[in-house]
């Protein structure tokens, strides 16, 4: 994926005017919209809290297809966005003696390479679908990792409060922010500091906005870096925008949050 033009950086998504030309532009699209459209209509209606609603799409998609639920549209494009990933990572600090939170590990696309890297029992893996989950843990077997121990668990919230304080060097959420509402947002960064050891890190992707921020049928959001990295010092934590990230082929942006000494 190339990156973004100021012209994409300033879209609206969201509005009437941006859907009726990309409908014009992209016909055959108009129909998996609508379907998709219907059925989060549908879930929003059954499932009224964000972390439900979204437990519920990614059971749909999962059922379709656990790859494809994570954002990878085939089995090359899955395994160069995890390879994107850990590359980055491995180049910006992560060692095999860290101890890892992978927010929202969905069905280990980069968690297979992080557990391959890392020392046995340094991966911890959370993710709120159990399906996705469910795939993650085949995905661990077909690569023979299981005598690495890594940790998969599933979670309701990102308030972390079932793990201790100080226990993990890198904290990461990939494709996680995109997905969430701002409060939730907030939540995560109210809390990630609590469980980042001294001199940990803590990064994570996000879909920017240089104009109006707005979401997509609830399922992507859109954010400036300036209220991301605010709601982070809110909290007592030290935000950096990543731009070498922007030279990697994704189309979501990356801030790296530290915890102040």
């Amino acid at each position: 994926m190339p990156k973004q033009s100021t012209d994409q950086l300033k879209t609206d998504r969201s509005s009437l005017v941006h859907r009726i030309r990309y409908a014009l532009r992209n016909p055959s699209r108009i129909a998996p919209h609508v379907l998709r459209s219907a059925r989060d209509l549908r879930l929003r209606l059954t499932h009224r809290d964000h972390v439900s609603y979204y437990r519920a799409v990614m059971a749909s998609d999962a059922a379709r297809d656990p790859r494809a639920a994570v954002g990878s549209r085939n089995e090359e494009r899955w395994l160069a966005l995890g390879e994107m990933q850990f590359d980055y990572l491995v180049e910006h600090g992560l060692k095999p003696g860290h101890r890892m939170l992978d927010i929202g590990c969905g069905n280990l696309r980069a968690g297979w390479r992080f557990i391959d890297h890392l020392d046995t029992g340094g991966y911890y893996g959370i993710d709120i679908s159990p399906d996705i989950l469910i795939a993650g843990k085949k995905v661990l077997a077909e690569r023979g990792l299981q005598h690495k121990l890594p940790h998969l668990t599933l979670t309701q919230d990102l308030t972390f409060d079932f793990l201790p304080d100080d226990s993990f060097d890198v904290v990461h959420a990939h494709s996680v922010f995109s997905h969430s509402p701002v409060e939730v947002i907030d939540e995560c960064l109210r809390h990630v500091g609590r469980v980042l050891a001294p001199g940990g890190f803590f990064d994570f992707t996000f879909d920017r906005t240089e104009g109006t921020e707005h979401h997509v049928l609830r399922e992507d959001f859109y954010y400036r870096t300036e209220t991301l990295v605010a709601l982070a010092e809110k909290h007592g934590l030290r935000a950096r925008f990543m731009e070498d990230w922007e030279e990697r082929p994704h189309g979501q942006s990356k801030i790296r949050v530290t915890v102040p000494e």
